[in-house]
């Protein structure tokens, strides 16, 4: 049987000890966001897809990118905007060459 509530009292005071319990939807939502959040997460980690079959690392990914953001800079301060990626491969060499697209 339940208990009855005090007399006397005010709205606020007889809900002040009341917690809501979570419903199962708001449980798989908020593990559903959850798993979300990591799997974002465990992609940025990640290398993209391409560079990662080739056994680049999210370490080797970055110097790559640093390295080419650098060379990028450079062409622009020497004014070349208009430029073209050459890439050959030596046996264990591959090297990659700027050509101007003017020529």
């Amino acid at each position: 049987m339940m208990k009855k509530p005090p007399r006397g009292l005010t709205d606020k005071d007889m809900i002040k000890s009341y917690v809501e319990e979570k419903s199962v939807e708001a449980q798989l939502l908020t593990a559903a966001k959850k798993a979300e959040k990591r799997r974002l997460a465990d992609a940025a980690d990640a290398p993209p897809e391409p560079l990662a079959k080739a056994g680049f690392t999210k370490e080797l990914t970055e110097k790559l990118g640093m390295e080419l953001l650098a060379l990028k800079m450079e062409l622009e301060m020497n004014g070349i905007k208009d430029y073209n990626f050459k890439i050959k491969r030596d046996g264990e060499r591959i090297t990659l060459t700027v050509t101007d697209k003017k020529f």
